[in-house]
């Protein structure tokens, strides 16, 4: 066994994945990781959203440092989003500063999801798309919609 075998971050992210393993989330399939510090999912769009019928793949990239500081999250695919930065990483208070070891990868999961139901134009990290989404929601769901082809 390895030292990073041996870490609270492997022997935590391990006791996740086996818990997410065994529940459905509705909407988001967690592919079983090679490495347990590199974890791939899948997020399918909500309904009733701009997003609905996307299924969009992200990368959730975890320290030795976890759960006290949060993954890295990025989106893999292009993103029209308020709160995605272009190169895909994502903008949400939980994964900066409202982190909390007490959260896990289902919370960031779930959050994942609600924020493509409900983004914060007030936190933009595409200031593009939360100053269409704001002032244009009609071309905003447009872009999205022509972006996730």
């Amino acid at each position: 066994m390895s030292l990073k075998q041996n870490s609270i971050s492997y022997m935590r992210l391990s006791k996740e994945l086996i818990k997410l393993q065994n529940e459905v989330i509705p909407g988001i399939k967690i592919e079983h990781p090679e490495d347990i510090f590199i974890w791939k999912a899948i997020i399918e769009g909500p309904e009733d959203t701009p997003y609905q019928n996307g299924k969009f793949p992200i990368i959730l990239k975890f320290s030795d440092d976890y759960p006290v500081k949060p993954p890295s999250v990025q989106f893999l695919e292009k993103m029209f989003h308020p709160n995605i930065y272009r190169d895909g990483k994502v903008c949400v208070d939980i994964l900066q500063n409202e982190w909390s070891p007490v959260l896990n990868i289902r919370t960031i999961l779930l959050s994942l999801r609600s924020m493509l139901m409900d983004p914060n134009p007030n936190s933009p990290a595409n200031r593009n798309a939360a100053i269409l989404y704001t002032k244009n929601y009609t071309k905003y769901c447009e872009t999205v919609k022509q972006t996730i082809k």
